[in-house]
């Protein structure tokens, strides 16, 4: 299963990550991102309900459905019961990385350095959150890629509609977004219009 995620996750090349205080709200905004075209999802943890959200999203077979802010083993094992299809965590934590494994889904820990992205790799991770993303953006991305190529990068932080293309042109393997898509003050407004317009840029962006 891992190695289908890893290529929807290719394809899809843009991630919709969601964090939100309230869960009709994050069910609402959930659903503006797919009206939208995003058909990777990413539910963190710190969202109320997000297992129920998690298993609700994965009952869809068009979309690809990932927990975000991963940090136990028995958070890792709920989120796959309740259809994960891959797992990110703010951090590397190479127990998390090898349940994942066991578990058969995709681990994304995050990584803020060379040396963290390396560790991540060679933990067993086949993807590496980027966060937060360094100043030099895309251009930082580049020459770390330089000596690592082997490396597939996800910044989830830091990416725009003016900079989402440049993040892939210079290597990452998808993009992640984030408020750039789910702008507080559409949630907290719930002005779900404007979370369909932005996935519509989004992925207008990096689908060109």
């Amino acid at each position: 299963m891992s190695e289908v995620t890893l290529h929807s996750l290719r394809e899809a090349r843009a991630v919709a990550i969601l964090r939100a205080n309230d869960q009709a709200v994050a069910r609402e905004a959930l659903a503006a991102a797919v009206r939208g075209g995003f058909r990777a999802l990413e539910v963190t943890l710190s969202t109320p309900g997000a297992i129920e959200i998690i298993a609700d999203l994965a009952r869809d077979d068009r979309l690809l459905i990932g927990a975000g802010t991963v940090l136990t083993l028995e958070q890792s094992r709920a989120a796959v019961r309740a259809g994960a299809r891959f797992l990110v965590s703010p951090v590397i934590d190479p127990e998390v990385v090898v349940e994942g494994m066991r578990l058969g889904v995709v681990t994304i820990p995050g990584c803020a350095t060379p040396t963290e992205l390396w560790n991540a790799h060679r933990a067993g991770a086949p993807l590496q959150k980027l966060f937060p993303a360094p100043a030099g953006g895309p251009a930082w991305l580049r020459a770390v890629l330089a000596p690592m190529p082997f490396l597939r990068i996800i910044p989830t932080n830091g990416v725009e509609v003016d900079n989402a293309a440049e993040w892939l042109a210079a290597g990452a393997f998808a993009v992640g977004c984030v408020r750039s898509l789910f702008a507080p003050e559409d949630l907290a407004a719930r002005n779900w219009e404007s979370v369909e317009r932005r996935a519509r840029s989004l992925l207008a962006a990096v689908l060109d």
